[in-house]
């Protein structure tokens, strides 16, 4: 029995609504619009802010600060691909139980290594543990503190150890590790930061005190179940190897999480095998031209590895760094066209990689004038700037 189709031009339909990308499928607030990507890229603070505005009329900074440090609906955690996302409250568990738990693994392994090879202690386990619970104390009694606070109480975890040789080595800070592993065992939890919106730094909570409760990790085969069925229900078709890349796991991992969610298997224009969920078959109605303006590493460029049906392949290079992190976006009808900038005055300029028909560059336009206003004059400043976003390219 042949296998069902689902073209290209129905995943960037599904992209479109599915994501709230599309003016007219935008949605009503944070949490909504972390639910239609699983959950918000966080590496770049300022990128959850603008993620939601992408996504949602009418919402301000102070709106989003308010979920993720007032109502706590949304809850920053390092999980897939070691990578820190914004997640709705209740796939934590899930996320914890897998993801976090297969990074927090390596990440342990890790730090006893250098602790070892740095002479800071020849039982390299024992003092991991030791440094672990002094934060956790630490944290507890104050209720809250930045890394520099708890460098100030917690002495084992002053100063720095060298990781790698030649050009490879480089100096890493201890507390960040420490705090880092404990938030991915769930004890901590980034709340309240120091800082302004677009570049803060993490103010370390315990999680039960932050959640008003202790947050159970799911066993690890349920958890990544979950991630896999939330990730086919906002991205699906995605390939096996798709998923692999999003969760940062193995292949196996993904096999067996499709086998519980009893995925359907579907061809793709590529002549790849894709996934959707049960009963997710159904042709979507078109969805009208659209235009949207997306920040770095956000959910939506950063969702699939095989990207050829959103983004045409010598773009690439111009758009996303060599190892796949993708800047800023400028998007038209389901394609990535190209960036956005801002000038010395803060104005939003889209760069676009070709020519456009005038409707698109109308489109874009009048989502630019949205985001120059929504930004009010702020700044964002990206470590992940791709060769389009150069400023001498500025026109």
């Amino acid at each position: 029995m042949a296998r069902p189709h689902i073209s290209d031009e129905q995943r960037r339909t599904r992209l479109a609504r599915r994501h709230a990308v599309a003016p007219q499928h935008r949605v009503s607030d944070p949490v909504a619009a972390a639910r239609a990507v699983v959950a918000l890229h966080s590496t770049e603070a300022a990128s959850v802010h603008l993620a939601v505005a992408a996504r949602v009329d009418g919402v301000t900074v102070a709106d989003v600060d308010r979920a993720l440090y007032e109502d706590r609906c949304l809850v920053k955690q390092l999980a897939m691909r070691r990578t820190l996302f914004a997640f709705p409250r209740d796939l934590v568990p899930a996320a914890l139980g897998s993801s976090s738990d297969r990074v927090a693994a390596a990440l342990s392994s890790r730090i006893i290594r250098a602790v070892t090879d740095n002479g800071l202690a020849t039982d390299g386990e024992a003092w991991l543990d030791r440094a672990c619970q002094q934060v956790a104390e630490a944290v507890t009694a104050a209720g809250a503190l930045s890394n520099a606070e708890i460098r100030e109480r917690v002495p084992m975890v002053r100063g720095q150890v060298q990781v790698g040789r030649g050009t490879w080595g480089q100096a890493v800070q201890v507390s960040p590790w420490v705090c880092t592993l404990l938030g991915l065992r769930g004890r901590l939890t980034r709340g309240v930061p120091v800082g302004e919106w677009t570049n803060p730094r993490p103010r370390w909570h315990m999680m039960k005190d932050w959640l008003g409760e202790p947050v159970e990790p799911v066993e690890p085969r349920q958890g990544y179940a979950e991630l896999v069925h939330r990730w086919l229900d906002r991205f699906g078709p995605g390939t096996q190897d798709d998923i692999v890349w999003w969760l940062g796991a193995t292949k196996g991992i993904v096999r067996t999480a499709l086998a519980d969610i009893a995925a359907v298997e579907v061809d793709l224009d590529d002549d790849q095998v894709g996934y959707v969920l049960p009963g997710d078959l159904a042709e979507e109605s078109p969805v009208e031209p659209w235009a949207a303006l997306l920040p770095v590493l956000d959910a939506t460029t950063m969702g699939w590895k095989s990207r050829g049906f959103y983004l045409a392949p010598e773009d690439a290079p111009h758009l996303f760094d060599a190892n796949g992190n993708g800047g800023t976006t400028a998007w038209w009808d389901g394609r990535v066209v190209g960036c956005w900038v801002q000038d010395q005055g803060g104005r939003v300029q889209v760069m676009t990689r070709h020519a456009l028909p005038e409707d698109a560059v109308r489109a874009l336009d009048v989502e630019a004038a949205r985001l120059t206003a929504w930004l009010d004059g702020t700044k964002i400043n990206s470590v992940y700037t791709s060769r389009q976003m150069k400023p001498e390219l500025l026109p």
